[in-house]
């Protein structure tokens, strides 16, 4: 075999230097991601949480009221909001509660205000507990796709500023 037989050595170039705009843009990227993660876990994990505690013991109240509530769906994602107002012997007890779930699903959601006797503090509703695992499972995807985009962006980055240096 010659010397031109042989096949050429691979020559491996750097990535092109990243200019400070696209660090920035991918740095805001990054926060935009990282502020939905949070929200994600402010917002939709404590009913959630709290949920799994009572899903055995919830009954409906008749002494409860739903104030402020709404849904929304984009695409098979469904964001429901809604204010719960218990009246207890102690005191009226109100909860604001976000539920995020997948399914198709055409028209109003009708819902009932739940509560446990022993904790009337984690008041719910029925829709949330029987889209229980349904929530848990759209919450558990969600937030891993974001975290996992976040590592991989930062990861990347720090990859890149290797390669140039």
């Amino acid at each position: 075999m010659t010397a031109s037989a042989k096949s050429p050595d691979t020559l491996r170039l750097p990535p092109p230097r990243q200019g400070w705009g696209n660090i920035f843009w991918t740095l805001f990227g990054l926060a935009a991601l990282a502020g939905l993660l949070g929200a994600c876990l402010v917002y939709t994990a404590p009913p959630l949480l709290s949920d799994w505690q009572v899903r055995d013991t919830a009954h409906p109240v008749a002494d409860a009221r739903v104030t402020d509530g709404k849904c929304s769906a984009k695409i098979v994602i469904h964001i429901c909001d809604a204010t719960l107002n218990l009246r207890t012997p102690n005191g009226t007890v109100a909860r604001r509660v976000n539920y995020v779930f997948t399914g198709l699903h055409v028209g109003d959601y009708s819902i009932r205000v739940m509560a446990d006797a022993g904790r009337p503090d984690l008041v719910t509703t029925d829709l949330g507990l029987d889209r229980l695992w349904n929530r848990t499972l759209t919450f558990l995807a969600i937030t891993g796709a974001l975290a996992a985009i976040i590592v991989l962006g930062i990861a990347g980055m720090i990859r890149n500023r290797r390669a140039t240096s």
